[in-house]
């Protein structure tokens, strides 16, 4: 048995240890990176922006700045993308790329533009323009429990538990501190600057294990005889309702907090709008890279038992030295981005859309209540992770609730002969909350034998239950706006 065939029974029997297989050159460009972020927080130590240019960056991002930071945000998922596309083959494209192409395309064509000319800060003062404060409350709320990034804080703790050996608890809390401590003082403009960094980072260690695997083992001919055939399939074995119910999760990309935050910190209204489609394009590219290799893992790897970790037991297979930190750096660095951002949202809407929106007083406090928040939201992000300790049931369950809570206020808000008042928006915000958090937790108790409601997806539930609150909303008294 040759070296290669030897290290893949040794994947596969899970018995090799990748921090005794690598160089030291490996781990020192893992530091590097660290020391890096390190740096980047130092320079910021002492700043004191202003609650805009803390938000926002100041409305200045550019183009090539917006799709950067756009793209690195939101591909944060790569082991759940490894896992499904080794379970599933092509089907991982149209679950987790094309519903989200197509969510971004309809920001970008409907909204994009429309939020950066409305001057506004988050999307909770959407819905206090549009509905009055109790509803931007419970928004915030909803865009808080949206953005915490628990799934990408257990994803990136399991990453490092399989680089660096050991509790994978212990590395879920350290994923969380690491990604999140140099953003503490900088605000919006330190997470684009960083992501620039990590989107080129993700995109070489894709690159890098894709020349690789071309290279040592040639494409198509390849790969067609050693993948199962339903791989090919577009549905990857799966029921037409387990696709489908993803292209409705989509939807919640139109009251994703990143996308309205990037589009408020636009130069313009076009960056907003062209940004948002140019990512598009770059998304399509790294799936492809991804799919592609997902592909192979299950190809060199079919008998893989933990299939979340494809990605990185294909690179152990497949990388020397000095490639395989590159690619381990890229993966971080994926995660990473996603972790800052969300946490970072999560943080101001804490600072801004709920301590400020409630107290009042001078905004130049908000950055410092942020700070606050940024460090309690990832704690709660922590906490979650380490409770559901699945990322598709983390994406799924939170999804389907945030998404239909938030749906309909954000695409009524600009239609004032269609919008509800302000009794009626929290009637159309909270009973969809109410319904999709009890269809969750039904699932999962003794007596529901693993099966929804009705058999019916808490999504669709959720969204039903909007649109009848909304209505009830048309024919139920109403307030002043304001009051």
């Amino acid at each position: 048995m040759d070296a290669q065939a030897l290290q893949g029974a040794r994947i596969r029997e899970g018995v090799v240890s990748l921090h005794f297989e690598h160089s030291a050159l490996d781990g020192a460009i893992l530091l590097l990176y660290f020391a890096g972020l390190a740096l980047v927080w130092l320079r910021a130590f002492g700043a004191r922006p202003s609650a805009e240019d803390y938000l926002v960056a100041g409305r200045r991002v550019t183009l090539p700045a917006f799709i950067a930071t756009l793209v690195a945000t939101w591909y944060g998922g790569i082991l759940g993308v490894g896992e499904y596309t080794w379970r599933y083959g092509i089907a991982n494209w149209l679950v987790f790329g094309v519903p989200y192409y197509l969510g971004a395309a309809l920001f970008a064509v409907f909204l994009a533009k429309r939020a950066r000319k409305s001057e506004l800060l988050s999307l909770p003062d959407v819905f206090e323009r549009a509905y009055g404060k109790r509803a931007a409350v419970v928004g915030a709320a909803a865009v808080f429990v949206n953005a915490a990034p628990a799934a990408y804080v257990l994803m990136l703790g399991t990453l490092f538990a399989s680089i660096f050996g050991g509790v994978n608890a212990v590395w879920v809390v350290a994923a969380a501190v690491l990604s999140v401590f140099y953003v503490d003082r900088g605000g919006l403009r330190t997470v684009i600057f960083t992501d620039q960094i990590q989107c080129a980072l993700m995109y070489g260690g894709f690159a890098i294990l894709c020349g690789f695997l071309f290279a040592q083992h040639g494409g198509l001919e390849f790969l067609a005889p050693r993948v199962p055939a339903t791989h090919w399939v577009w549905h990857g074995g799966n029921g037409v309702g387990a696709i489908l119910v993803w292209y409705v999760i989509a939807l919640g990309t139109m009251v994703d907090p990143a996308f309205w935050q990037r589009a408020y910190a636009a130069r313009d209204p076009q960056v907003a709008r062209n940004g948002v489609l140019w990512s598009i394009a770059f998304w399509v590219v790294f799936d492809l890279m991804t799919t592609t290799c997902g592909l192979y893992a299950r190809a060199l790897l079919p008998d893989l038992a933990d299939p979340v970790m494809a990605f990185p037991r294909l690179a152990d297979l497949t990388l020397p030295p000095i490639a395989w930190g590159l690619f381990q750096l890229g993966m971080i660095a994926t995660v990473m981005s996603t972790i800052d951002s969300y946490a970072f949202i999560a943080a101001t809407t804490v600072g801004r859309d709920l301590v400020w929106r409630l107290r009042g007083g001078d905004a130049s406090r908000i950055p410092v209540w942020s700070r606050y928040g940024l460090w309690g939201a990832t704690a709660f992000a922590t906490a979650l992770a380490l409770a559901r300790p699945s990322v598709v049931a983390l994406w799924h369950d939170l999804g389907s609730i945030v998404t239909p809570t938030l749906l309909l206020p954000v695409l009524l808000a600009s239609r004032p002969a269609l919008r509800p008042g302000p009794r009626g928006a929290l009637l159309v915000m909270l009973a969809p909350a109410a319904v999709t958090l009890g269809w969750v937790l039904w699932k999962n108790q003794p007596v529901a034998n693993g099966a929804y409601p009705l058999g019916l997806e808490p999504i669709y539930a959720g969204l039903a239950t909007s649109l009848i609150a909304w209505g009830v909303s048309r024919v139920i008294p109403e307030e002043p706006l304001h009051a």
